[in-house]
């Protein structure tokens, strides 16, 4: 049984950004994903590719270890994203976007899948995310990721998705017009009382929020000093984040916080290049390394309950009534 199953899209993306130009490069909400999680555990994958599919991408999974039963490759185009980035390399600009064989996307699970105790479901439509959830058999853990586009153009389909996971993922903006509230904080917690266990809310350079019933946690993002392509980071940080709560094989609110740890490090790692290529050179001896970075940027100094008595006014102390 695979202890991970990812659910997204898998497609050929061709990227500019302010440091060099790619074409037709393995993306996916699905490929990123699949090969974050699976340095943490076994993974099965759901998606469906063209038959002009390259075969060295299928390999490039294979030798993660990626289960492909649940891969569908259909007669026709795989699809395709090409877009840019601006010195900022804070928002992605579309291009052209081909669907392709990814329009008639319908995701079916194996019998092993249906039993997968750790779902992600990656940014596709929520029609698509509910038909996982009717196929899915108690599973431990459902994280859900989104975007803009669905909260715009179907909001009410992706209303029912967030009752029924365990987890949502949205970043700031995204949780504000959800939300329709101006209040970051104040949005994450009213997703929450929609129905999930905790939401995540994705800060980009400035980490993560870990939202729960009786405590929020912030989590800081690893800095890093050049960023070459930020697609596909987002989808890392989830998928290493389900990955290794499957690894640790008990979701608490402390393990959910420090899968949480692990997902914005490995997210620092993606944006170091384009596609895939960071993630798949990856030791365990380089993510410990900056998980220390990042726990000592949270360890600050005490202040001591002392120094924090309030001082008199003067006018206060001499018994005089300001002029």
């Amino acid at each position: 049984m695979p202890s991970t199953l990812i659910v997204g899209s898998i497609g050929l993306d061709s990227i500019s950004t302010p440091h060099g130009d790619v074409k037709e490069v393995l993306g996916g909400s699905a490929s990123y994903g699949s090969i974050a999680a699976s340095l943490f555990s076994d993974v099965s994958l759901v998606g469906i590719v063209g038959t002009d599919f390259p075969k060295k991408h299928l390999a490039l999974l294979q030798s993660r270890g990626v289960d492909l039963s649940g891969l569908e490759v259909r007669e026709g185009e795989t699809f395709r994203w090409h877009g840019y980035y601006e010195r900022d390399m804070g928002t992605a600009f579309t291009t052209t976007t081909a669907l392709n064989v990814f329009e008639q996307f319908s995701p079916k699970l194996t019998e092993a899948q249906r039993r997968s105790p750790f779902v992600f479901l990656a940014n596709i439509h929520p029609a698509l995310q509910m038909h996982v959830f009717a196929q899915m058999e108690s599973p431990k853990l459902v994280v859900v990721d989104t975007m803009n586009f669905w909260i715009e153009g179907s909001k009410a389909e992706l209303t029912k998705v967030v009752k029924r996971a365990d987890v949502m993922m949205i970043n700031d903006q995204e949780a504000r017009m959800f939300t329709e509230t101006s209040n970051t904080i104040e949005a994450a917690l009213a997703v929450r009382k929609m129905g999930p266990k905790a939401v995540i809310v994705k800060k980009g350079e400035h980490g993560a929020l870990v939202v729960f019933p009786e405590r929020i946690v912030a989590i800081p993002a690893f800095p890093v000093r050049k960023v070459k392509d930020p697609t596909g980071a987002g989808d890392t940080f989830a998928a290493s984040m389900v990955g290794y709560l499957a690894r640790l094989g008990k979701v608490t609110e402390d393990n959910l916080v420090r899968a949480t740890q692990v997902g914005c490090v490995m997210a620092s790692f993606a944006v170091e290049d384009f596609s895939v290529k960071r993630i798949t050179k990856l030791t365990s001896e380089d993510i410990a390394e900056r998980l220390a970075v990042v726990a000592s940027m949270t360890s600050l100094p005490k202040v001591s309950s002392r120094t924090l008595a309030l001082r008199e006014p003067a006018a206060k102390k001499s018994g005089k009534k300001p002029a």
